[in-house]
């Protein structure tokens, strides 16, 4: 059993803990076949009822880990299907009539932005912050970036952050509905919880109706979306530019 993905349920709870710390929670194949299949898990299991997904260590998510895409050497058939395996978790969290609720600290970038927007209720710790980074190693959008993100803060604002080194602070994401609240980071995760214990509490089963009737309003064109980004994330993955910067990107990171 993979322990990147950390899972328990309780009380009609599933709690998901993104666990590669030491990586910013960045996403591997180990990571992405462990989401798909909790996924399929939570998407079929009766006694889950709603979603606490949150993560270990001092940031939520850096996106794809990039040191591993390196080491594929520069074979965007691989990263195309990767990305397809955590595009298959993402569309059934996106379709199945359960809540989720995310609790967020430090940087979420890159495909991070993806994992956080899965989430129907996004709680940000107050030292959390936002970047896209992927055309910094000469990469496109994954992880449902290019639907949610456009979804979540308008188009203008996402080429904002698609097109530019911005970061945004969490009040600043706040500001933007990129998430839905902002609290003192030594309560976040006991507020997500108590989100997600509302839900249990009252009538669960209408919420997550509710939550499938407004997902599945655009859904069609969200798995368009997703099929696409892993067709040019795969074919910028095999671009020089992009193996030139993956690879100096990867020789960072382990100096």
């Amino acid at each position: 059993m993979s322990d990147t993905i950390l899972f328990e349920v309780s009380d009609g709870l599933a709690h998901l803990t993104l666990n590669r710390p030491d990586r910013l929670n960045a996403i591997d194949g180990e990571a992405a076949y462990r989401w798909r299949d909790l996924a399929r898990e939570v998407g079929e299991r009766e006694d889950i009822r709603a979603v606490l997904f949150d993560a270990a260590g001092p940031a939520f998510c850096a996106g794809g880990d990039v040191a591993a895409m390196a080491a594929t050497g520069g074979d965007g058939e691989v990263v195309a299907g990767l990305a397809d395996v955590i595009h298959e978790g993402h569309r059934i969290f996106n379709e199945t009539p359960k809540p989720i609720v995310a609790a967020v600290q430090g940087a979420v970038a890159g495909g991070g932005l993806g994992f956080m927007l899965v989430a129907d209720y996004v709680v940000a710790g107050e030292a959390a912050f936002f970047v896209s980074k992927y055309a910094d190693i000469g990469l496109t959008p994954d992880c449902g970036v290019s639907t949610l993100l456009p979804q979540a803060v308008g188009v203008r604002r996402a080429m904002q952050l698609l097109l530019t080194d911005r970061s945004l602070t969490a009040v600043e994401g706040l500001e933007w509905g990129l998430v839905a609240e902002v609290v003192p980071n030594d309560v976040l995760h006991e507020r997500a919880r108590a989100i997600a214990e509302h839900w249990l509490a009252g009538a669960a089963g209408a919420y997550g109706q509710a939550k499938r009737l407004v997902r599945g309003s655009v859904a069609r064109s969200y798995r368009d979306g997703l099929d696409d980004e892993a067709r040019t994330i795969g074919s910028a993955f095999e671009t020089p530019d992009a193996r030139a910067r993956v690879a100096a990107f990867a020789a960072r990171s382990a100096r």
